[in-house]
């Protein structure tokens, strides 16, 4: 609301400013021009292009005090004032403006000076008092020369955002400035600002917004603006309280804008000293606290602006005495407590916006008694209830109205007949169990953005003609057949109803004018039929969802003709067929669900071509024949699911190629799948999509755009497992359970750090389950049930957290969590893969270092006997003393030993004669 009004404010001056600046600088004297000025103006003109030809008039034969946008001193002839605005003029700025010497006004705003420089040489011009260069597209450093303007007024050089200034000290000499704009400039390096600012004594008007300052200063005591009515800060980098200087500033202060500075803290008393404030706007802060009740003081506050802070507490009743207060937005706090009775005295009220706040109680008429002013009403998701008597007349005619996520039920609300400006309805989620009146669609055909989804409104739709260019009645009661559509609409969701009859009947109404349908979500019905081929009827459509219905027949190749479209939903019905080539010229496609139907043959290797692609979703049919590899071509896949299929082969390798998958994108914000979300003003319509992720199907709709799928279960697929799906280190979910997949789990699968599911059950895996298993953190789903694995179960926090259910079915396998406990040998034999070649090339290395070290002395030794005979003879002579030396002695100890067993014998027997 504020926007729009403030993009009126600004239509209107611009208006003005372009209709009357010409005829308001036509000279009305008798005057004639000075023949210096007029040449000096002649080579600024040659210097500059002219794309409006808002210059025409300056010609060498006409009195240049005549000439358009251009104003002379009655009595003396020489140029005073020179207005260039809004001409879009480009070039050079000629240095023949020096020989103005008289000019005290000049314009050059909302041009295009190409990121060319502020030429330095208008510090020189002494006597401007008027200097306006805003939004004309200059860059680089902001010339200090501009310093020597002593007796300058009025300065502005905003909305440059490439201008940036290395210091403000060349200010120092501005001491009648009144009015300085620099905002959009880098004032980043000027860490004084605001005290080389505050010491301008005249100084009315400061706008410094998008300046990447980054302290207001917080220690000073004393700040010196004196004179100072507007203060707009907003859109800079603060991060710290308010300070406590703001308490000492002018009290003729009429605007403080310090929206979107980061700002902490309460909100102090000190603030709301200013008698004459008329804006206060300290919007998307981080602002804590409750609102001062000394906010009521401030009673010629006119805008109050609060939204997008962490504020808590009630809202205070003293808010009751701001009598001209128009806009109140405390929109997205921590609020609690009721609405204040108070707020029915504020007779100047347009706008009111409490929503996204934890505010309870009743509102009844009494807290609008007085507010036949207001035109915007916000109250959307509090814990609010509407509670008004039915045959209630309010006293204001809204435009907008914002009143979902609250208790309004369970009776429609009778009041909104009363509505006839209405623009915008949200009544969403608001407990309303009521049959639609009567009246209902004829008073909504002028409204031109109705939600009343997630309702449970009750009504036959049938022969209604629906005007609204965007209708959500997602998920009520309605029944009948599609209600006709006039040629304004642009969005119909109709899903979850009791819409019946041939879809064929509703695409084929013929029309006089072009149909600007875009999105038609028609899913979870029970229409029936077979598609027609009526598209030619639609050629605006960018979302189309007739999923969940009872539809038969094929997809017809006219569809074709839709070549706007972005996603087809068709899942969920009874068609038949094949998917007909003719859809490759739906280039634009982003989104293909058409599972759970009867479709076969198989998947059409023109498929690849679809290079837009992020959802493939073709589970549950009859497909048959293998994965194409044409699939690896589509880079932007993000959800493919092909389970439940007939298909037969092995997994390509290619998958790899599917970089969605495997590559980060740096902000989620600006992800492809963004490309999905349709955007109207107040809200949106987002994609929803329904997958099996962890083993239970679940509906993503908002949080679709982080979900990255390959879901190939239930299919005939053998071979193994390629090594190279753990390059897709971005993959969250990993489905290829109840195929005929044999070999390893990939020993690198490790490497797929955003893996939270995996599940490879029922399929003939054998080998051990790879360490790197447990390093995936985010693993919550775990299924390797059914398989032939062996070993021990890695150790580690994640793999024995999941419980025996996840490893039944492998007799081989051992280990916690499984009741089965790991022999020694089994212990042995589940080494890592990584640690059993570590010992064998350590123990590898062992052998052949014997090896060599062997063979090298061995060559030595006898290379040595083999060509030294001397050596040779030595040897051998060592070796024959040695083989005596060795026979001798084993003989002595042999003789030796047999004499001490004869003696042992011996002395046995003879004490056995004498017992």
């Amino acid at each position: 609301m504020g926007a729009s009004f403030a993009t009126h404010v600004l239509f209107l001056l611009w208006f003005f400013s372009v209709t009357f600046t010409s005829s308001f600088f036509k000279a009305n004297s008798n005057a004639t021009c000075n023949e210096k000025d007029k040449q000096a103006l002649l080579s600024l003109k040659r210097g500059l292009t002219d794309p409006l030809n808002r210059l025409s008039s300056w010609s060498d034969q006409e009195d240049c005090c005549r000439w358009d946008r251009v104003r002379c001193d009655n009595k003396t002839g020489r140029v005073t004032e020179l207005d260039l605005s809004h001409t879009r003029s480009s070039g050079e700025i000629s240095s023949s403006l020096l020989e103005l010497e008289f000019l005290n006004y000049l314009d050059l705003r909302w041009n295009n000076f190409n990121c060319t420089t502020i030429p330095s040489f208008l510090g020189s011009m002494g006597s401007l008092r008027h200097l306006g260069l805003n939004s004309a597209n200059f860059s680089g450093v902001i010339p200090h020369q501009l310093g020597n303007l002593s007796g300058l007024l009025y300065l502005n050089l905003g909305g440059n955002s490439d201008l940036y200034a290395d210091n403000l000290r060349w200010m120092s000499n501005f001491s009648s400035i009144q009015y300085l704009d620099l905002s959009f400039a880098n004032l980043h390096k000027e860490v004084d600002w605001l005290q080389i600012i505050s010491k301008f004594p005249s100084l009315l008007k400061l706008y410094l917004a998008d300046c990447q300052l980054d302290s207001l200063n917080p220690s000073l005591g004393f700040v010196n603006f004196t004179s100072l009515q507007v203060l707009y800060l907003p859109n800079n980098h603060f991060n710290h309280e308010i300070p406590n200087w703001f308490s000492n500033m002018s009290t003729s202060l009429l605007v403080l804008d310090l929206r979107n500075c980061s700002l902490k803290g309460e909100i102090p008393h000190g603030i709301l000293n200013f008698q004459k404030l008329k804006s206060l706007l300290l919007n998307s802060n981080l602002l804590t606290g409750k609102i001062p009740e000394s906010l009521g003081r401030v009673k010629h506050l006119i805008n109050l602006d609060l939204r997008f802070n962490s504020l808590s507490g009630p809202i205070p009743s003293s808010i009751g005495n701001l009598s001209y207060l128009g806009d109140l937005f405390l929109y997205d706090n921590q609020l609690n407590g009721t609405i204040p009775k108070s707020l029915a005295l504020l007779s100047n009220l347009k706008a009111l916006l409490v929503g996204y706040n934890f505010l309870t109680g009743i509102v009844d008429e009494g807290h609008f008694t007085k507010l036949s002013k207001l035109k915007y009403l916000d109250m959307s998701f509090t814990s609010l209830f509407f509670n008004v008597n039915s045959n209630w007349v309010p006293p204001f005619q809204l435009e907008y109205a914002w009143m979902s996520s609250c208790k309004i039920g369970p009776n429609f609300p009778t009041w909104l007949q009363t509505q006839k400006s209405l623009k915008i309805l949200e009544m969403f989620q608001t407990g309303i169990s009521d049959k639609a009146p009567s009246w209902l669609w004829n008073w909504t055909s002028s409204i031109e953005i109705i939600d009343l989804s997630s309702n449970r409104i009750e009504g036959d739709v049938s022969g209604i003609v629906l005007n609204s260019t965007i209708l959500n009645l997602r998920s009520n009661h309605f029944k009948g057949r599609m209600p006709q559509l006039s040629t304004k609409v642009k969005v119909l969701n109709i899903a979850n109803n009791s819409i019946y009859g041939s879809i064929s009947t509703f695409l084929c109404q013929q029309r006089n004018e072009r149909n600007k349908l875009e999105i038609l979500d028609a899913s979870n019905n029970l229409l029936s039929g077979e598609l027609s081929h009526c598209w030619k009827y639609w050629p605006s459509l960018i979302r189309l969802n007739f999923g969940s219905n009872s539809i038969s027949g094929r997809i017809p190749y006219s569809m074709s003709s839709l070549v706007a479209l972005q996603s087809l939903h068709l899942q969920n019905n009874s068609i038949i067929g094949e998917i007909p080539s003719s859809l490759k010229i739906c280039s634009n496609l982003r989104l293909i669900d058409i599972g759970d139907n009867h479709l076969s043959d198989i998947i059409p290797l023109w498929i690849g071509d679809m290079t837009n692609l992020l959802i493939l979703r073709l589970r549950s049919n009859r497909f048959k024949g293998h994965i194409p590899l044409q699939i690896c071509h589509i880079s932007s896949l993000r959800v493919l699911d092909l389970a439940n299929n007939s298909l037969s082969g092995t997994i390509p390798k290619c998958l790899k190629n599917i970089s969605a998958m495997a590559i980060r994108e740096p902000n989620i914000r600006d992800n492809s799948f963004n490309s999905l979300r349709y955007m109207y003003d107040s809200g949106s319509y987002i994609e929803n999509l329904k997958l099996v992720p962890k083993g239970n199907e679940l509906e993503y709709e908002k949080n679709l755009a982080f979900v990255k799928i390959i879901d190939l279960s239930s299919n005939n697929l053998s071979g193994s497992i390629p090594v190279e799906i753990s390059i897709l280190s971005e993959l969250r979910f990993l489905n290829l359970s109840r195929n005929h997949l044999m070999g390893n789990i990939p020993e690198k699968i490790g490497s797929m750090k955003e893996l939270e599911s995996i599940d490879l059950s029922q399929n003939h895996l054998s080998g051990k389950i790879p360490p790197s298993l447990s390093n995936l953190t985010f693993l919550s789903y775990l299924d390797l049930s059914y398989n032939n694995f062996s070993g021990k179960i890695p150790s580690g926090t994640q793999l024995q957290s999941f419980d025996a259910l996840s490893y039944i079915g492998n007799p081989q396998l051992c280990g916690d969590p499984l009741p089965k406990s790991c022999t020694i040998e089994e212990e042995y034999l589940n080494k890592s893969p990584i640690g059993k070649k570590e010992d064998d090339y350590k123990s590898s290395s062992f052998y052949i270092g014997m090896g060599v070290g062997f063979t090298t002395s061995f060559c030595v030794v006898c290379g040595t006997l083999f060509f030294n005979r001397t050596y040779r003879h030595a040897y051998f002579r060592f070796a024959d003393y040695i083989k005596d030396w060795i026979y001798v002695t084993t003989m002595l100890k042999m003789n030796w030993l047999l004499k001490k067993v004869k003696g042992c014998h011996l002395s046995k027997c003879n004490t056995s004669l004498s017992s």
